[in-house]
């Protein structure tokens, strides 16, 4: 039977998270799957989000190619995961009408999320954004449906600029406004990186909060992005990637050299299952 409403404690996380957004700044990481999570919560990390390239990755894919009923699915486990806030990436709605994004959304927000990303991206390589109108409107429409579930749950209004080869600036803060006005709760341009342009997005859309993306060994430090204005900080994909990146060098290793010295300094089965032993089971 497919579970309809979201699980117990999710308006607490809610809550929690929208409190997070109000002041200071605070670092939201992305696990891909429940031990990541897990790892996460244990550091001391107040909330988390989805990354939907590390979950595609650790499913033998390429970001972009799971279905909307996988990533849901992914969803609901990752927020019965932890006792954590979850922000999803919720890719570009997975609808092509701005109807389609507001039933993906009502979805979505019965896995218990207490986020939710759409971005303006289209995966056509031909028309890499969709027009602001319609961009816009798609974030209206989810807007409407956060709404009818009760409205707790954060939006995000995405502006893939700078991800997909249009580091128009200007056109960035045009599309994030009208995000915004739309009913964004949190504006994010990933890629943006200078401090400059993150005083830029941030001037543009102000009071709403603003996440950056750092994805890369960047020079600015939590307390660089804190003292910007900086509400929040996600790190995409690039967890999963220094995960794969240890697995890969340790392989190779193995594979072409025929040495076992990418296993230095990992930790030891016993670390790990002290660790997870240690973290609470789904309810």
């Amino acid at each position: 039977m497919t579970p309809s409403g979201p699980p117990p404690g999710v308006s607490q996380k809610r809550a929690a998270f929208r409190e997070l957004h109000q002041s200071g700044c605070f670092v939201l990481p992305n696990p891909w799957d429940a031990g990541s999570a897990k790892m996460l919560a244990g550091l001391g990390f107040k909330a988390l989000a989805t990354t939907s390239s590390g979950y595609a990755w650790s499913c033998g894919r390429a970001d972009g190619q799971l279905s909307r009923a996988e990533t849901l699915a992914h969803l609901r486990a990752m927020v019965d995961a932890t006792d954590l806030p979850v922000n999803a990436d919720f890719e570009s709605g997975f609808a092509g009408t701005a109807e389609g994004v507001a039933e993906s959304v009502g979805l979505a927000v019965e896995t218990g999320v207490a986020g939710i990303s759409i971005e303006d991206s289209t995966g056509d390589p031909n028309r890499r954004l969709r027009a602001i109108g319609e961009a816009a409107e798609r974030i209206g429409a989810a807007r409407a449906a956060i709404d009818a579930n009760g409205g707790d749950t954060v939006l995000v209004g995405r502006a893939e600029n700078f991800f997909v080869g249009c580091s128009d600036l200007d056109d960035t803060l045009v599309r994030l406004q009208a995000y915004a006005e739309a009913g964004a709760d949190c504006l994010y341009a990933p890629g943006i990186k200078t401090p400059d342009e993150i005083r830029a997005v941030m001037s543009a859309v102000a009071p709403k909060p603003v996440n950056v993306l750092i994805g890369w060994d960047s020079d600015l430090s939590v307390q660089d992005l804190a003292d910007l204005g900086v509400r929040r900080i996600s790190l995409g994909g690039a967890l999963a990637r220094a995960g794969w990146g240890g697995f890969m060098q340790a392989a190779r290793s193995i594979a072409e050299q025929g040495r076992f010295d990418g296993l230095a300094n990992v930790p030891s089965g016993a670390e790990l299952n002290s660790l997870f032993g240690k973290q609470r089971g789904p309810d």
